[in-house]
């Protein structure tokens, strides 16, 4: 039987998936919206760029990846001050970045040239660089003698509002009421054994993993997060130069 779930391959997501990960497929957030649009799986974590740039989707209310400041997983290595930013290499791996990155730029009439980033191994050799999910974490946490502009921290100074950078994203019209209750139920089991995914999990260290899982990252989508989604498209509507969909909860 095919996985009809998708999701992404970063420690930020653990808690979303928590007893569905056999039902589940992890591959990057650009492959999850084309395998969803595609009709490949019938809900993903997706990008919320994704679900804002297209219309066909439906948004899982409640559930989302974000943050109320610093995220420490989404951020821009500058050697250049920010104001003389010519050139910025991003990771491509989640639109969302890109676009928050430019609109907070363009917020500070700053207009930097965006070009991808070929392979994380040459993050440290540029000068500026967007990095996001388990690349950014290990990049941090690498020597590096670049400033960190964290993407999270610097959009809660410019709007008082959280950001969501993931939402679980439905095909309109292709899901039912067991699936929607089968992500709440994972959200919620993921939360109550948070503490052992802190201690457990592989990936970095116990004390890394409660700062990021435990107080950086929340998965709450309410009314102050709906407020940072809506000011996120209006800002987009003005920075962006495609079409912008409004989300629709379900």
């Amino acid at each position: 039987m095919s996985k009809r779930i998708g999701s992404v391959p970063f420690l930020n997501s653990v808690p979303l998936t928590c007893g569905i990960e056999e039902d589940t497929e992890f591959v990057v957030p650009s492959k999850l919206a084309d395998m969803l649009r595609g009709g490949g799986l019938d809900a993903a974590l997706l990008s919320v760029t994704e679900v804002l740039f297209h219309d066909g989707y439906e948004v899982l209310d409640g559930v989302a990846v974000a943050s109320r400041g610093a995220v420490k997983s989404v951020f821009l290595a500058h050697r250049q001050p920010l104001e003389e930013l010519d050139v910025i290499h991003c990771d491509t791996a989640s639109l969302t970045s890109v676009n928050l990155l430019r609109v907070l730029l363009a917020e500070r009439g700053l207009q930097p040239k965006l070009e991808p980033l070929s392979r994380y191994n040459q993050a440290g050799l540029l000068q500026n660089v967007l990095l996001i999910g388990n690349a950014g974490i290990d990049f941090l946490r690498a020597d590096h003698d670049h400033a960190i502009w964290d993407l999270g921290e610097a959009w809660q100074k410019m709007t008082e509002l959280p950001f969501v950078y993931a939402v679980w994203a439905l095909r309109s019209g292709q899901h039912d009421a067991a699936l929607r209750a089968k992500l709440h139920q994972a959200k919620n089991d993921g939360l109550a054994r948070l503490e052992q995914t802190i201690n457990e999990h592989p990936e970095y260290d116990p004390a890394f993993r409660r700062a990021y899982l435990g107080e950086h990252i929340h998965y709450d989508l309410g009314n102050d997060e709906k407020a940072g989604l809506a000011r996120f498209v209006e800002l987009l509507k003005i920075h962006s130069n495609q079409p912008v969909h409004s989300p629709v909860f379900i």
